[in-house]
């Protein structure tokens, strides 16, 4: 298909009024006058004026198609579970990787499957990961009283050091979390390298690679370890539609592994349950679309070229990005904490510092008016970070 961002729809009192009278649904007297009150505003995105740049997100979704998806579910299936609809989508999903459906676990966003594969994980032994990687599900058991994550240090690049990983591991580890492209650093890994890293580490304990932001890649496939599946290494993978698809609020994301292992990992939630129509609709609709899919790549090159211009025009260096972010270096004295509340002051929204990476800062791709204004803002921002550290 062919995106045509004019074609956006907006789901308002024009389509809940349609659905409503397309279901033939007739409102009680009681509850037509409820609705007619003042409703207290409800902000579904960032405020106006707003630039939020610290998530990852893709603003420009969802699709069209993806909305219509959308409005269709919610007024046809919004009172039912969603067992169909998943059930639907992994199917979808086993055919696109050949497959069974059995190795494919759909849950509320990847972030819930992770962590429950972390949960799995530590009922055996320790997670091994590199010092800085997302590692916001591997610590979930950790505030459970489970183990602290076992971390080998980066490149001096902020690259992930395979041969220093897989020689970390022992009998205490009982998976190794990748994520391939890295977050923060918006790192790829060579896939010869990552592959051949996968099958020997697999050999010794369970691996696992999170791929969110895999379909950012013009060659996405060629960097996915999902084939190791069908090849019979203990391998799982991650993957979600809260990035290139602009689905993010939606909260849909998948796993995929033997049939043991999504057995095993799905132990530990009710990841069926967790599943909604209108992120399931969404998601469906969205998995071949393959002209948004373009069509956002496009939007975040374009935002990257903003950023990286600006981080040059400063001074300053940042990290080559495979990903919709971008991982800025401020300086040997720089302060990753000072500048994102300077960057705040001027109503861009960006991240902080990242363990002990003080002078590393993480800026999304976003709007392309938000991110000039992280452009535009980030002279004031630095000269106001300078000026805190001296205080």
């Amino acid at each position: 298909m062919t995106y045509n961002p004019s074609r956006r729809l907006f789901l308002g009192g024009t389509i809940a009024a349609s659905a409503a009278g397309a279901s033939g649904l007739i409102v009680p007297a009681g509850i037509a006058t409820a609705a007619a009150k003042p409703a207290p505003q409800v902000t579904y995105g960032p405020a106006p004026g707003i630039a939020k740049l610290n998530a990852n997100e893709n603003p420009y979704g969802p699709s069209p198609e993806a909305l219509k998806a959308i409005a269709q579910a919610s007024s046809q299936g919004g009172a039912y579970y969603a067992y169909n609809a998943g059930m639907y989508l992994r199917d979808m999903i086993a055919e696109n990787h050949s497959l069974k459906p059995g190795n494919i676990a759909i849950t509320a966003g990847s972030s819930l499957i992770l962590a429950f594969a972390a949960m799995a994980a530590t009922s055996k032994g320790v997670i091994l990961g590199p010092d800085l990687f997302w590692d916001t599900t591997s610590r979930a058991p950790i505030r459970q009283g489970g183990p602290e994550i076992r971390r080998v240090a980066n490149t001096a690049d902020l690259e992930i050091d395979l041969d220093a990983l897989y020689a970390a591991i022992d009998d205490d580890v009982a998976m190794v979390h990748v994520c391939n492209p890295n977050n923060p650093t918006g790192r790829i890994v060579d896939p010869m390298k990552l592959k051949e890293f996968c099958i020997k580490a697999s050999k010794k304990t369970l691996v696992l690679v999170d791929e969110a932001y895999n379909e950012l890649i013009e060659d996405g496939p060629k960097h996915s370890m999902i084939p190791l599946i069908n090849e019979g290494h203990n391998i799982i993978v991650a993957r979600t539609f809260s990035k290139i698809y602009g689905l993010a609020g939606m909260r849909v994301g998948y796993m995929l592994g033997s049939e043991e292992n999504m057995e095993f990992i799905s132990k530990y939630g009710l990841g069926g349950y967790s599943i909604n129509q209108a992120g399931l609709a969404a998601a469906i609709a969205s998995y071949h679309d393959e002209g948004f899919k373009t069509f956002s790549r496009e939007k975040v090159n374009e935002a990257k070229g903003i950023i990286l211009s600006a981080v040059k025009a400063n001074g300053l260096t940042a990290l080559p990005s495979s990903t919709n972010f971008v991982f800025v270096n401020l300086g040997e004295n720089g302060d990753a904490n000072l500048f994102r509340t300077a960057m705040e002051k001027q109503n861009v929204l960006i991240r902080g510092q990242y363990r002990s990476y003080k002078p590393w800062s993480r800026v999304s791709t976003g709007i392309i008016k938000d991110v000039q204004m992280y452009a535009n803002a980030m002279p004031m921002a630095l000269d106001e970070m300078y000026k805190q550290m001296k205080s």
